[in-house]
């Protein structure tokens, strides 16, 4: 079991989840980077408790792993830990990357029971825990304070997508290409009105008898 440290990444699991959390600690470590993985199966009482708060207020990433079995699950560590993680969110800015959240398998966004801030931050997806070198560098970056969350809204990529998020602002294109085209359409609307040729209509003479 590794002690926290500066600059290091909290990983919160579910107990079924352990083989993916591993395969994701083993891969971040590979790369330099501190994690704290608790492997411990004996949790629960006030002395883990109060080792809860203190790695979670020392740690600068959180990463929980989600997953059909933190979605089944109504009770757990995992979720105090989850709760502590995103009570701490009310402090950082919102431009400040720390909650990093993982799923390792094909649960919707919609259907994972996590807190809000989990929602408001980009996921990415790892099947059964397995890990790029691309995300152990954005952890990398992200650890350094190279990149912060910038956008307030990221979504889960599906499974087998190229990229790992997705985000509004990669589908502005579109957006404002639709809007010049209506631009467009209007100000020829405008100029047909103006410019039209007047009809003159004949004078009609009215005779009362």
């Amino acid at each position: 079991q590794t002690t926290i440290a500066a600059a290091a990444v909290f990983l919160s699991y579910a107990s079924q989840d352990s083989e993916a959390a591993k395969r994701i600690c083993s891969a971040l470590r590979a790369g330099g980077i501190e994690v704290w993985f608790d492997q411990s199966e004996l949790r629960g009482g006030d002395a883990w408790d109060h080792k809860i708060r203190r790695e979670l207020r020392d740690c600068t990433l959180f990463m929980p792993v989600i997953s059909a079995n933190t979605a089944a699950r109504h009770e757990g560590y995992f979720r105090l830990e989850w709760d502590l993680a995103d009570q701490r969110t009310h402090m950082i800015a919102r431009n400040r990357a720390f909650i990093v959240p993982v799923c390792v398998d094909a649960t919707p966004e919609t259907s994972a029971d996590t807190p809000e801030s989990f929602q408001r931050v980009q996921w990415t997806r790892l099947p059964a825990g397995v890990t790029p070198p691309a995300f152990v560098e954005r952890v990398r970056r992200l650890l350094s304070g190279e990149t912060s969350m910038s956008s307030p809204t990221h979504r889960v990529a599906e499974p087998g997508a190229t990229n790992a998020s997705w985000s509004p602002a990669r589908k502005w294109p579109s957006y404002a290409a639709a809007v010049a085209a209506a631009l467009v359409a209007l100000g020829a609307v405008a100029y047909w009105a103006l410019e039209k040729p007047r009809i003159s209509i004949p004078a009609v003479s009215v005779v009362f008898a």
